[in-house]
């Protein structure tokens, strides 16, 4: 959908080569789904309205906004486009394209009458024999309102799979376009950015919604803009635009909420699917492991991809078999009995701490896999003849690290620190202080950093944020004056949690941007502790009172009653982030819990 209010000029497709009109085609049988953006025309260097007064390149438009393609957005009706009509724009200096984004996703002939109901009742205003500034002020308060719904409906039932780009560039001369999708919240400072190289020709850029989904929330108001480099006067770079829009294909299936899904836990089934046989049946003696079936265990738990089971089996054999295979220790959690295998699912996940979006459950029984599909939608399902697939699985893509092959480990620790903490009765901090938990807090460096990125991919429950960072985006936070880096560690007298924590603040305000810890510290009071370090740290350092960005979720709300705790005070809201604010004055408290150790520069 395009800026239709504020220009009538149609184009003859004839203009376009038989072989573009060809490819425009090829996605109709692929793209089942798509979104409606708003395109219209926009300035990079705009300071409206003043600019309008004071800047030589401005020319009015019917509306009296700034005409920044030579022709405006022209229309050329093409059918073998998914959208049935080509943009074709002539860039000035300083013109971008520009929408406000959204992932909402329509069937393709839903969208398609959206937008010939937008084109029909732009073309009804224009003609309405009124007033040229009534007309005006129609089509402006229109496209507001366009522009407004856009992020009042942000996401649908299902999430896209890829943002789509299509361009045909008619010139000799290639075209280097920047794609550029920022979050409205400017307190979000680094945005998803690509240079698209368009070639003398047809040109389809297809990116992955994983990829802009680790660099900006999709769920969340943002912006999009395409600027051609280089122009430095009219008229020299036409570009015709396709399909400029998320879209939803049939070789992906996603669920809302799982754009970058990722395992943390294999829960097996064991009849005919761990092992070859069944149990009560034939007996251990008969029973054999699938052929691979082991290394598949082991290296999924060297990229701290944790295993269970959920089996229909009597407990105390199934476990002998286990043991007997030298496999129990890699199980945790293991729900063996004759209930439904949902109800050992959700147990699993529960005792676990982890969504169970993040399990993925292997079964041979149809049946079984159903029975769990109902109850637990969010959960992924595989047929067990498919299991040697499961190393090759892009959810289960994890890179080997200290941190990974140890995460089992970590977990059966924490079995040990539970079963203590029962003794405790009701006197939980007793039971904190007795743990002896020590916190130290690191700058983010080369060596954490590949830590820090498997924790910003993994982590939602303690995600304040729900930022997702790749690694060339922590290469660039790390190497900025303005942001102060928090890599944060823990152990006890049990041992070591590893890496649990990532914390980002600009320096300048000061402003916490950032906050994130592993599921495997909650409810120990390790983010009091450090929030209460960090704030104590700045306001003594700066003299200032200290802020923070908190996007609540169901999925953090009850981790963010942190700052409630703390005495962190709600001053404001803007695009679903709270502000948060320590007062310079207010007394930090200080429980005494956890001890605090850091090794980091003072702060600027």
């Amino acid at each position: 959908m395009y800026e239709t209010e504020t220009n009538r000029k149609i184009d003859s497709v004839s203009v376009v080569p038989a072989v573009v009109r060809a490819a425009l085609g090829q996605l109709r049988v692929n793209v089942v789904q798509r979104t409606v953006l708003p395109w219209s025309e926009h300035c990079t260097e705009c300071v409206w309205p003043t600019c309008y007064s004071s800047c030589d390149l401005y020319a009015p438009r019917e509306d009296g906004r700034c005409r920044r393609f030579v022709d405006g957005m022209v229309r050329v009706d093409c059918s073998e486009a998914i959208s049935s009509y080509l943009l074709k724009i002539r860039f000035k200096r300083w013109a971008k394209l520009w929408s406000p984004g959204n992932v909402r996703l329509y069937p393709v002939q839903e969208a398609l009458e959206l937008e010939r109901r937008d084109l029909r009742i732009a073309t009804l205003l224009q003609g309405i024999p009124l007033p040229k500034a009534i007309r005006r002020s129609a089509a402006t308060k229109r496209y507001s309102w366009k522009k407004r719904s856009v992020h009042r409906l942000m996401v649908g039932p299902q999430l896209p799979t890829a943002f789509i780009l299509e361009c045909y560039n008619p010139g000799s001369e290639t075209v280097a376009l920047s794609l550029t999708m920022r979050a409205v919240d400017e307190t979000i400072k680094i945005p998803f950015q690509i240079l698209v190289t368009i070639a003398p020709g047809f040109h389809r850029e297809r990116i992955a919604i994983e990829e802009i989904a680790n660099a900006i929330d999709i769920e969340s108001p943002f912006n999009i803009e395409i600027i051609p480099s280089g122009v430095e006067s009219d008229d020299q770079v036409t570009l015709y635009f396709g399909l400029l829009d998320f879209v939803r294909e049939t070789s992906a299936v996603l669920v809302k909420g799982s754009v970058k899904r990722k395992v943390k836990c294999v829960v097996w089934d064991l009849d005919n699917t761990l092992w070859d046989g069944v149990l009560v049946e034939d007996g251990e003696e008969k029973l054999k492991l699938k052929p691979g079936i082991v290394d598949i265990i082991k290296q999924l738990d060297a990229r701290g991809v944790l295993n269970s089971v959920a089996s229909k089996n009597n407990a105390d054999e199934a476990l002998q078999v286990l043991k007997r295979f030298g496999l129990e220790e890699y199980f945790l959690c293991p729900q063996i009995s004759w209930q439904p295998k949902s109800e050992g699912v959700e147990v699993i996940a529960k005792q676990l701490n982890i969504g169970k979006e993040a399990l993925l459950f292997v079964d041979d029984s149809t049946f079984e896999l159903e029975q769990v599909r109902e109850r637990c939608p969010e959960v992924m399902l595989m047929d067990a003849k498919d299991y040697p697939t499961i190393l090759q699985m892009k959810e289960c893509q994890s890179p080997v690290t200290q941190e990974s092959a140890s995460r089992r480990k970590m977990y059966q620790v924490e079995a040990v620190r539970q079963n203590l903490a029962g003794t405790f009765g009701s006197d939980y901090l007793s039971f904190l202080r007795h743990c002896n938990i020590e916190l130290n807090i690191h700058p983010m460096t080369l060596e954490n950093l590949e830590r820090v990125h498997e924790l910003t991919q993994r982590t939602n429950q303690m995600n304040f944020s729900g930022n997702r960072y790749d690694r060339e985006v922590l290469q660039r936070i790390l190497e900025s004056s303005q942001v102060d880096t928090f890599v944060l560690d823990c152990s006890d007298r049990f041992g070591s949690y590893g890496i649990i924590g990532f914390c980002l603040v600009d320096s300048r305000e000061p402003r916490m941007t950032d906050l994130m810890f592993s599921c495997r510290i909650q409810s120990k009071r390790v983010e009091h502790a450090f929030l209460c370090y960090i704030i104590r740290r700045y306001i003594a350092e700066t003299g200032r009172d200290f802020y923070a960005n908190y996007r609540k979720t169901p999925r953090n709300s009850p981790s963010g009653r942190v700052f409630g705790d703390i005495g962190m005070q709600e001053i404001g809201e803007s695009q679903g982030v709270l502000n948060l604010v320590f007062r310079k004055d207010e007394a930090i408290p200080d429980d005494g819990i956890i001890r605090v150790h850091a090794e980091l520069e003072t702060v600027a």
